[in-house]
């Protein structure tokens, strides 16, 4: 499975629509969608979903899943089931194959859609490594019965990995994946891993973050590890909402920052951001919209390559 900071070809948007649940704020997330749309074009293409029927706009979970093998660019489409049979999800699970039928997506086409599988569940470093959630692959409506073993051997044999690493610790409130990984811990180059913090109301990630402090590469050494910061609490309606700074996406020169108009902290995990990724540049997006539906900015994206 290729390294999201490997060069891309383009970034998939699935477009808000007013049947979505988008409705209520449509206007608004189709301005951020612009400004996604925007920053990127700047770098490379953008494959926009607009004209095959779709329930949500979740291009990480319901998007391709992108492999090289010996030298052979090939796309996998898995199951997306509304993360645990939760929401619908029939009309998404049908977009990658109409996408590659169109000849909109390059690479050879595998389909695993008897098995379940969110890009927003699995990080790659590119060399070997994937990091998933034991409490997101393990969860209800996803791939029973099989155990952890079946699943990881499964892994394994698709997404060319040699291990896979399962963290038994971290989630936040508010989140509707059961725990996904690109909300928690993000995997950088040169073995750098960017992770949330801990706050009052998630003394899991405590745990998590002791978790990874005891983690090695696969050549044995420890993996540096920088901290991000959690936003300020920022609610809907009473409900605490799983805003995260990890959620960031990596694209062609520039890494995009989700944003929650709390300018110090903003500034502040872009600073860090910037450090695994010192020649790229730092492009800041307002996510308060987006969050309002449980996800951020990498939950909207998926990228090609």
């Amino acid at each position: 499975m290729m390294a999201e900071w490997e060069p891309q070809s383009c970034v998939q948007l699935t477009w808000p629509h007013a049947a979505t649940d988008w409705a209520p704020m449509l206007d608004d997330i189709i301005a951020v969608y612009e400004e996604m749309k925007r920053e990127i074009e700047q770098r490379e293409p953008v494959l926009v979903v607009d004209d095959i029927p779709h329930n949500d706009t979740w291009a990480r979970d319901h998007g391709f899943i992108s492999v090289e093998e010996n030298g052979e660019l090939k796309v996998l489409d898995f199951c997306f089931n509304g993360w645990g049979e939760k929401f619908p999800a029939e009309l998404d699970n049908q977009i990658n194959r109409q996408l590659y039928d169109k000849g909109l997506v390059k690479g050879q086409y595998e389909p695993h859609l008897d098995f379940v599988l969110e890009g927003g569940s699995i990080e790659s470093d590119g060399k070997g490594t994937i990091f998933t959630t034991r409490c997101c692959l393990m969860a209800p409506h996803r791939n029973q019965p099989l155990t952890q073993a079946e699943i990881e051997e499964r892994l394994k044999l698709w997404l060319g990995a040699e291990r896979v690493v399962w963290l038994e610790h971290g989630s936040l409130l508010g989140d509707d994946t059961d725990g996904h990984i690109d909300t928690l811990v993000r995997i950088c180059p040169d073995d750098t891993l960017l992770y949330i913090g801990a706050d009052a109301d998630h003394p899991d990630l405590y745990m998590m973050e002791q978790e990874l402090g005891q983690l090695r590469t696969l050549e044995g050494k420890p993996y540096r590890l920088l901290k991000l910061p959690l936003p300020h609490p920022i609610y809907d309606e009473g409900e605490r909402l799983p805003a995260t700074y990890a959620n960031y996406l990596v694209v062609n020169g520039a890494v995009l920052v989700p944003t929650y108009n709390q300018p110090d902290l903003d500034r502040q995990a872009m600073d860090i951001i910037q450090q695994a990724y010192p020649d790229r540049e730092m492009v800041g997006i307002d996510c308060l919209t987006v969050i309002r539906q449980h996800g951020s900015l990498h939950c909207c994206t998926m990228q090609y390559y």
